[in-house]
């Protein structure tokens, strides 16, 4: 189920808050079971057998979370803790990896492995690092595992966060599942961080999808010229942030909207002057989940320059396979691994002043080039018309159609980068009592029409 739906917005959420707040029943045991039976048949309405996995996977991690709490032997504690980030890797392996590793077996042996076809499961990879982040937090003594089941199954399948994220730390979380205050300023605040989301993902991402998918089908026909290539990827660019980002917003408005606090997943990633600080902006969950369970175990920084190197190539390797079993997407994350060890090593992009910011997004833009084709020769054919290497002309037709027809909807792309929200919410005193209230409230009418009428509305990471 789809947060910019209509089921979800005029059916599934409407009948979840009436029942949630009702004035009958407030005990939190009763709100606690009603959204773990709402998540689960959220996450059913879409995988109605991949459902059972995630439950088998909640009941293991539950049971490897007691049976780590109950001892105080390390080698014990150590060996469960390795069991059972064994089990859920091999899931997420199984159901991620197999077909792609089959297939690259098979090109290997020269083999027919096509028969090994399985579907890959809405969010796995979501609540997969969820369940090994409550294994690490119990095994480091950051969180006390959960006696109740019920419990440990909010925590993964709470439906805000259960299909693309953020990726919560049980640590975080672990009070608010009983002890919770669910106040009228934190709904309000919720709801308008959702209509926020809302509006960023079908009012922006979904337009810039359609020029993304055009240049991509385009491309594939006849070269690009110059121009419609550069939009083509600058649209990519503004459609995956806005994407992600606004279903961060709506993930965490909706949490807020129960009681619950997730942190932020990004914070303006584009006015970012270096790759180093692009990715302390960008999906904040995932890179500070490698980064602490990842990362500093490997030893992090405080080594030498070879074994540093060694880090953040494991690193960066795991984020690009984590976001899907192609090749693509691990030279995907070799670049951001060759573009860091060069930051690091030389320090050059704390000297380029202003021009730090071309630089990242150039290396950005270039970088989702390669991300956004599930083969390496159509992103390298792709970049040789962005460079004028095809052949092709510098402009034509469609570049005019690209970028003239949707202007404001490229304006309104460039000024929602930038930090201009806070800057305004601080200054203005009228802000948040007045004017955000009504800015809320039009958005979300365009919003409504614009899922109501709307037909392309995908979701770039329900993919990973």
């Amino acid at each position: 189920m789809v947060f910019s739906s209509n089921i979800f917005l005029f059916m599934f959420l409407p009948l979840i808050l009436l029942l949630y707040y009702n004035p009958l029943c407030r005990s939190r045991k009763f709100r606690n079971i009603l959204l773990l039976l709402a998540s689960l048949v959220f996450y059913a309405w879409g995988e109605p057998f991949f459902v059972w996995l995630m439950v088998i996977s909640i009941v293991v991690g539950w049971q490897v979370g007691l049976r780590m709490s109950r001892t105080k032997a390390p080698e014990v504690r150590k060996r469960w803790l390795i069991l059972g980030a064994a089990f859920h890797l091999g899931l997420l392996f199984v159901f991620k990896y197999l077909t792609f590793a089959a297939a690259q077996l098979g090109l290997l042996l020269q083999t027919d492995f096509s028969a090994i076809q399985l579907a890959l499961p809405i969010g796995i990879s979501f609540f997969t690092f969820q369940l090994l982040s409550y294994l690490f937090d119990i095994y480091y003594g950051k969180a006390q595992a959960q006696a109740n089941v019920l419990h440990v199954g909010l925590y993964i399948a709470l439906f805000p966060q259960l299909i693309a994220g953020p990726i919560v730390r049980y640590a975080d979380i672990e009070r608010e599942i009983l002890q919770r205050q669910e106040s009228r300023q934190d709904f309000t605040d919720g709801m308008i961080r959702f209509i926020y989301g809302l509006a960023k993902k079908v009012l922006l991402a979904n337009y810039f999808a359609v020029i993304a998918l055009d240049a991509r089908f385009m491309s594939a026909q006849e070269p690009l010229s110059v121009a419609a290539a550069w939009l083509g990827a600058i649209a990519y660019t503004f459609q995956i942030y806005f994407d992600f980002s606004g279903y961060s917003d709506m993930a965490i408005g909706l949490g807020q909207m129960f009681g619950f606090h997730f942190r932020e997943n990004f914070n303006y990633p584009y006015i970012s002057r270096s790759v180093t600080e692009f990715w302390r902006r960008w999906h904040i969950s995932l890179s500070s989940w490698f980064r602490d369970y990842v990362y500093i175990p490997l030893g992090g920084s405080r080594c030498s320059r070879s074994r540093l190197a060694l880090n953040l190539f494991i690193v960066w390797s795991l984020t690009g396979f984590w976001h899907g079993a192609n090749w693509t997407f691990l030279l995907w994350g070799l670049i951001y691994f060759c573009l860091l060890i060069l930051e690091k090593f030389t320090g050059f992009a704390n000297r380029l002043g202003v021009f730090g910011h071309m630089y990242t997004l150039l290396a950005v833009i270039m970088a989702w080039v390669v991300f956004q084709f599930s083969d390496l020769t159509q992103s390298l054919a792709y970049m040789g018309m962005m460079w004028g290497l095809a052949g092709n002309p510098l402009y034509d037709e469609l570049a005019g159609h690209f970028l003239f027809d949707g202007g404001l909807i490229w304006l309104m792309g460039g000024i929602f980068s930038l930090p201009i929200y806070p800057w305004v919410a601080k200054r203005w005193a009228l802000w948040q009592p007045v004017v955000e209230p009504c800015l809320a409230a039009v958005l979300f009418l365009l919003a409504i029409i614009a899922t109501v009428a709307g037909n392309y509305n995908p979701f770039i990471y329900f993919n990973f």
